[in-house]
């Protein structure tokens, strides 16, 4: 009799809660899922914030380029032969101008190579002298019959020899003296010494480097510019330079383009130049070009955080129909202040696209644009939905 009344009592409490949950499903006007029916998937919900349409907008375009600034006004002033180097009489950071005197070399050697060759000289003078007069007496015995004709040609042939080589002595004397002369240590350009590369005393040999001087009265930047932004660019061209330790951008022209791209990459080099009279700024100096081209067709465009990618396609996420869809797009100029980018293809003007970039978006789920709710609402209309859900399964734990 026991066990009877367990079971008895076990199967009316299986019986009351049985009951129970149907009374909460039918309170909330639900019918009884059956085995295997899955509840239908809320129509998801955007905000007006997070829907927009295309709007027309002008879209100038910015070609950007950085690099060190070059000064093409630079000289290094070498040895001009073996010497010692007596004395320098400018240091790093002086100021020298075309034809002063930058300091002295010992050039006794290059002197006497020089009174060498002109002893060679007079030594080729003298034979040729000697050869000359003997193809002229030659001739008037040749007049007489008293020699072969082969005999006058073999003279002819000496002098000529003789005075070949008095004329390559000649011109090597020359080339030594304009040595020496080029020898002597002077400033060939107006400029600022930027670093010395020998000290006094120190040894030289030929082409060694003594100074290097450079002229920063103008400046050039180099840098590289994509295939398909360098036909936009033409010499000429004003560019706005923001170089680095300064805070207002300095006006400067595109100088030279050039003919090819880099070897490896699909990028062609432009050069600019910089006037720098007043010689504000140092060669070595990051600096940062900017080529701003004016824009007057109104262009379709999106917010940036509206195009994702997938699959190597640019893509946008749309609201037609109260449904998601997904549309393949072209893009073409985008503008970085703005945050917006041209639409080329795929879109309309009356378009509804979603305006940032949201997760496990599937193409076909419901959606609509609703008007944005305010905090305490939402907060109050949860509360009022536990209360009720609270109410409704009381009796079940009685």
């Amino acid at each position: 009799m026991r066990k009877s009344f367990k079971v008895g009592g076990i199967a009316a409490v299986v019986l009351l809660v049985g009951g129970a949950g149907f009374a909460v499903m039918a309170s909330k006007g639900e019918a009884p899922k059956k085995p295997g029916e899955e509840a239908a998937k809320p129509a998801l919900e955007f905000v007006a914030g997070e829907v927009v349409k295309p709007t027309l907008a002008a879209m100038p375009a910015v070609v950007e380029f950085s690099g060190p600034l070059v000064a093409p006004g630079t000289v290094v002033v070498r040895a001009k032969s073996n010497g010692t180097l007596l004395n320098l009489a400018v240091g790093e950071g002086s100021r020298v101008h075309a034809g002063q005197p930058l300091g002295q070399v010992d050039l006794e050697e290059l002197r006497h190579r020089v009174a060498e060759r002109s002893a060679s000289m007079e030594a080729m003078r003298a034979q040729m002298e000697q050869t000359e007069r003997t193809h002229k007496a030659n001739v008037g015995l040749a007049d007489n019959n008293f020699i072969a004709p082969t005999a006058l040609e073999t003279s002819r042939a000496a002098y000529e020899a003789a005075r070949a080589n008095w004329q390559a002595a000649k011109a090597q004397l020359e080339t030594m003296q304009v040595t020496l002369r080029q020898a002597a240590l002077v400033a060939p350009i107006n400029g600022i010494v930027s670093k010395r590369h020998a000290l006094p005393g120190e040894k030289l040999a030929a082409e060694q480097q003594i100074l290097t001087i450079v002229d920063l009265s103008k400046l050039e930047l180099a840098g590289l510019v994509g295939t398909h932004e360098v036909a936009r660019l033409q010499p000429g061209m004003k560019v706005q330079v923001k170089v680095e330790g300064t805070d207002t951008p300095v006006e400067a022209r595109i100088d030279r383009i050039a003919p090819a791209a880099e070897p490896g990459t699909r990028s062609i080099g432009v050069t600019l130049v910089l006037p720098n009279a007043k010689e504000t700024f140092r060669a070595g100096q990051y600096a940062v070009a900017k080529v701003v081209l004016g824009d007057d067709t109104p262009r379709l465009t999106v917010p940036l955080a509206a195009i994702s990618r997938n699959s190597g396609q640019e893509q946008v996420w749309m609201i037609e129909n109260g449904a998601l869809a997904r549309r393949i797009v072209t893009t073409g100029r985008s503008d970085a202040r703005e945050g917006r980018v041209e639409v080329l293809s795929g879109l309309k003007a009356d378009s509804q696209v979603l305006a940032a970039r949201f997760d496990n978006l599937r193409e076909g789920d419901k959606a609509n644009l609703v008007a944005a709710k305010s905090a305490p609402a939402a907060s109050s209309a949860g509360s009022a939905a536990a209360v009720k859900v609270a109410a409704a399964s009381a009796p079940a734990q009685q």
